[in-house]
């Protein structure tokens, strides 16, 4: 009596146990990367609101000197792009003149911190007050703008909070460091939260792929003869 093979050769060895290959085994990895990362930003942006509440005056120094540093670099890629062949002529000198003057802005800020913040205090100030307008006029006129109410209303609070900074400078980039920080907190907060839920999820994703495995044999019934 003879007995054919249950496996024709291209089943795993005998000893060693197949590999996870389901797409459940790579999203379980995906989300086990995802919540680590998530629960580092959440900490490091707990830690950043922290330090800006503790020492706002440290940090308006910081943000200042790092606008200064910002404008110096644009300031040197416009000289640069003043001399570029693909810049019109009739373009270069606007080029070469806003390029000279972020650096001379941007060697301002390293004057001390007064200067830097005042120059920030207005460079958000006028950027607001410009995207506010632009915001308000575009959906006072197209009425088939969608969300067109909270258009004209985040177009107003922009225009007004753009010349609360440039009338009250210094007030106002300390009351913007006050609420940036506790937001920055309230931020992490949240991405603390939802990676502890997602590690949670994984886990239970483990688990459900461990008790789907195959077995590593099949008993299956032989012929009789």
């Amino acid at each position: 009596m003879t007995y054919p093979s249950d496996f024709s050769g291209t089943g795993p060895p005998h000893g060693t146990e197949p590999r996870d290959v389901s797409p459940a085994g790579g999203l379980g990895a995906l989300a086990n990367m995802g919540w680590q990362f998530l629960l580092t930003m959440g900490l490091a942006a707990i830690a950043l609101g922290v330090v800006v509440l503790v020492w706002p005056s440290q940090t308006l120094r910081v943000v200042g000197v790092v606008f200064g540093i910002y404008l110096l670099a644009t300031g040197v890629f416009q000289l640069a792009g003043a001399f570029g062949t693909h810049v019109p002529r009739h373009l270069r000198v606007l080029h070469f003149v806003a390029g000279a003057l972020f650096i001379l802005l941007g060697l301002v800020c390293f004057r001390g911190t007064l200067e830097s913040i005042l120059l920030l205090a207005l460079w958000i100030g006028f950027g607001w007050v410009l995207r506010g307008i632009m915001v308000t006029a575009t959906a006072a006129s197209a009425e088939d703008i969608p969300a067109r109410g909270w258009q004209l209303f985040s177009g107003i609070i922009t225009t007004l909070a753009g010349i609360v900074l440039i009338v009250s400078p210094f007030g106002s980039i300390a009351a913007l460091t006050l609420v940036v920080g506790i937001m920055a907190i309230v931020v992490g907060a949240v991405e603390v939260f939802h990676a502890i839920k997602m590690r949670v999820e994984v886990g239970r994703l483990t688990q459900g792929t461990a008790t789907k495995r195959r077995p590593m044999f099949h008993s299956r019934p032989h012929p009789q003869h």
